[in-house]
């Protein structure tokens, strides 16, 4: 269960709560500035294993622009759809201890993306962060994205970590990967981690 944006939980500090955010109207007045702020916070959380996987992985600021950016392009104003919107994004940032990302499968072929989300169908239970003391944390995903005969290109993960991950990795077993994150990433991800922890 999803905690609401209003929870003072420890864990939850990470949320985007109702009071940042902004109406559309006020919102479009300094989108550029928040635009170029938050391309900036995403860069280093952007993270390629192998050829066609990226990992965009998420924290209070990427996701307070998430937010900001739906509400300009559907005009949304009704305080039950911005709660809405915050339930729903704030689940994808995970509670304590967690990091959330989006993990894009990117292949421009159509005909080749077909194949292979069809062959790589049970890739989400193979993904996994190392983290500095050379464990191993194995994405969490919700069943429900999950399709029964291909793979989503687009799959919601979080990662339950004791200390901040220093590698990614995936252990399919027709892609067996593993690349260290750079430094910038690092750091990144751990203050990410830190966030949650309160």
């Amino acid at each position: 269960m999803v905690s609401t944006p209003e929870s003072t939980e420890e864990g939850c500090l990470h949320h985007v709560r109702r009071g940042e955010i902004t109406d559309y109207q006020t919102y479009e007045d300094e989108r550029e500035e928040f635009r170029r702020a938050a391309m900036a916070v995403k860069a280093p959380r952007r993270i390629h294993l192998g050829d066609h996987l990226t990992f965009l992985f998420e924290n209070h600021d990427t996701m307070r622009y998430q937010i900001q950016e739906i509400m300009r392009a559907e005009k949304i104003v009704r305080e039950d759809a911005i709660a809405e919107e915050l339930e729903t994004y704030n689940g994808l940032l995970g509670g304590s201890g967690q990091l959330g990302c989006a993990l894009l499968i990117e292949i421009d072929d159509e005909a080749e993306r077909t194949r292979l989300l069809e062959a790589w169908l049970g890739l989400q239970e193979h993904l996994y962060a190392v983290t500095g003391d050379n464990e191993r944390s194995y994405a969490e995903f919700d069943p429900s994205q999950v399709g029964t005969d291909r793979l989503s290109a687009v799959q919601y993960l979080t990662f339950n970590l004791s200390s901040p991950p220093v590698a990614l990795g995936c252990d399919f077993p027709d892609m067996v990967i593993e690349s260290d994150l750079e430094e910038a990433q690092r750091r990144a991800l751990a203050e990410d981690l830190a966030a949650t922890l309160g």
